[in-house]
């Protein structure tokens, strides 16, 4: 008997020196119906701001000794542990919530009159994550989804989202492919009753409150190139302008330089997340966007591309990344856009 107690005694003090060991790396703080909360301890520890409002993706924290040993992984492979959120802004502007989902692109823009719509979901592994973003940001309903092209680290994640938020229309360019994402992406559309309306030149978003939404391409078919078939949106609201480039590369830029005065815009999502394939000296010079931002991860194809940046700087643009800064969040009152950011430069 007195060997049986001495056993069970052992194992009750190593149950309670993890749990202790547990409680004293595990980032603390109670979670809210929405699985979020806000940091109030060591914040700086974990890279957050005291006050700041975040998810734990799987509902736990790793150690901060644990994750500096272990080699980064391709965001493409695998969502953040930690998704950063950013705040909500009050009505009555232009917002434009660049959102970090790693090596991918998703993008969503609030009308003044609370109208939204959503350019991309990032990769199949984001789609829970912008889904997120969309709870914490109120959104219940988008007017608009933009589907820019069939490449998975642009429409991966947009079946979970029309799964979960109602959605009234969706533009994507005509052109189709074979992968399980892109027939996951249909199938959701389908399921929701929906159809696919066709984004190309000319065709526009109806909008209230004084917002032009246009698309200034695909201006024609360009085959199996997937990326030159993306959707190029431009957003007015009153003396300024957004323009998102999806992946967009040179045939389609040069197209699009035959209307060249459409093209200037404050604010530039840079083509395909920065590549040397993209943002071609022509088109950087008749956008000559004030603010360019980068949506991108930590990948393999070199993204974005040095030279491009320098570009970008040659004519005066202020270049973010959501690498960087995490969610970039574009305010405009019509004349004047400021920025706010999810985290600082490292």
């Amino acid at each position: 008997m007195k060997s049986k107690s001495l056993v069970l005694s052992l194992i009750l003090t190593l149950i309670i020196a993890m749990i202790s060991s547990t409680g004293a790396l595990a980032h603390p703080g109670r979670t809210d119906s929405n699985g979020g909360h806000y940091c109030r301890t060591n914040c700086a520890k974990w890279g957050l701001k005291d006050g700041e409002y975040h998810y734990h993706n799987g509902g736990s924290s790793s150690s901060p000794s644990k994750e500096k040993q272990e080699p980064e992984k391709d965001s493409t492979s695998s969502a953040a542990s930690l998704l950063l959120l950013p705040k909500k802004q009050a009505s009555g502007t232009l917002q434009v919530y660049y959102l970090d989902v790693g090596q991918g692109d998703s993008t969503l823009i609030r009308t003044p009159k609370n109208q939204y719509i959503l350019i991309d979901a990032g990769n199949n592994n984001q789609g829970k994550n912008v889904v997120k973003y969309l709870n914490h940001l109120g959104v219940n309903t988008l007017d608009a989804v933009v589907a820019t092209h069939p490449d998975a680290d642009h429409i991966g994640g947009l079946d979970d989202v029309i799964k979960s938020i109602n959605v009234k229309s969706v533009y994507a360019p005509k052109v189709s492919h074979t992968t399980d994402t892109y027939k996951d992406f249909l199938l959701a559309i389908k399921n929701k009753g929906l159809t696919i309306k066709q984004a190309k030149k000319d065709v526009t978003i109806p909008l209230n409150g004084g917002i032009t939404a246009k698309f200034l391409a695909p201006v024609n078919g360009y085959g199996g190139d997937l990326n030159e078939w993306s959707a190029v949106l431009k957003v007015q609201y009153k003396n300024n302008s957004f323009l998102f480039a999806g992946d967009a590369e040179i045939k389609s830029e040069t197209d699009m330089l035959k209307n060249k005065a459409l093209l200037k815009a404050d604010v530039l999502k840079v083509g395909h997340h920065g590549s040397s394939t993209s943002s071609s000296k022509k088109f950087i010079d008749a956008v000559k966007p004030k603010y360019a931002i980068i949506s991108v991860g930590k990948n393999s194809y070199g993204h974005p591309n040095a030279g491009i940046l320098s570009r970008l700087k040659n004519v005066g643009a202020n270049v973010m990344r959501t690498d960087q800064k995490g969610t970039i969040t574009a305010i405009s009152n019509g004349s004047t856009i400021t920025f706010t950011t999810t985290k600082g430069a490292k």
